[in-house]
């Protein structure tokens, strides 16, 4: 028999605190750039600036909640994981009004810009493969193409694009008819959001060459195992020995 591949294992609860640690930075960061505010936190951003009373933080945790209440729809039935996604989401907005307060005050020039967005957009491609690998409720704004692309059986890559895109829309919408102009927008959240779904699939195909995730929700988890075996690989090793 060929040896069996194995993988470091990463339990998905620390895989989902790096999520919403990250992607708020990365959501923030991309803000500071200059070049637009990320696809995904652009509606709660819109909100933001036409109804200024509430913090981009608050605003995205009731946009995140309308987007579980979607899903709960499509579902056509209650998913209690679903809420537990929401109680992360508020996390994450509670996360990006921290960050906000540091993030503000990073010193702005053309290559710092070209830097920052450049990081931002790492950041998010890397969070939200991660997210979607920690077998845990994550944050609703990654959730809802990854629950999507599963109920309609589209390629996530399409689900991912399409939504950013939406939210892009939508943002333009509300910022154009409620300021009279256009804000949050620009080269880099268009560039995001037309080439982020493919980013992201990229970058979970680099995390699973290397780790495999187990949580205290996933039925392969193992209790005296450092390590995961890659179930796919060891079926296809079984077979052909």
């Amino acid at each position: 028999m060929k040896n069996e591949t194995e993988k470091t294992v990463m339990r998905g609860e620390l895989a989902l605190l790096m999520v919403v640690v990250l992607n708020s930075l990365g959501v923030l960061l991309m803000l500071h750039s200059g070049s637009g505010i990320s696809a995904i936190s652009s509606v709660p951003y819109a909100f933001r600036k036409v109804m200024p009373w509430l913090t981009l933080g608050t605003w995205t945790y009731i946009f995140q909640g309308l987007l579980v209440c979607t899903l709960m729809l499509m579902r056509k039935k209650f998913v209690p994981t679903y809420l537990f996604s929401f109680v992360v989401g508020f996390v994450f907005g509670e996360l990006m009004d921290l960050h906000e307060l540091w993030i503000t005050r990073l010193p702005v020039n053309l290559p710092l810009r070209v830097l920052y967005f450049v990081l931002s957009y790492l950041i998010l491609c890397f969070g939200i493969a991660l997210s979607n690998r920690c077998k845990l409720p994550i944050v609703p704004t990654d959730l809802f193409p990854r629950e999507v692309s599963d109920i309609t059986k589209v390629p996530y890559s399409r689900i991912k694009i399409g939504f950013d895109v939406t939210c892009l829309m939508v943002t333009a919408l509300l910022t154009f008819f409620g300021l009279g102009r256009i804000e949050g927008l620009g080269i880099g959240t268009v560039a995001a959001a037309f080439t982020m779904g493919k980013g992201i699939v990229l970058m979970g195909k680099l995390l699973d060459k290397k780790f495999a995730f187990v949580s205290v929700l996933s039925p392969e988890r193992r209790k005296n195992a450092g390590l995961i075996f890659d179930r796919k690989k060891l079926e296809k090793n079984v077979k052909s020995s």
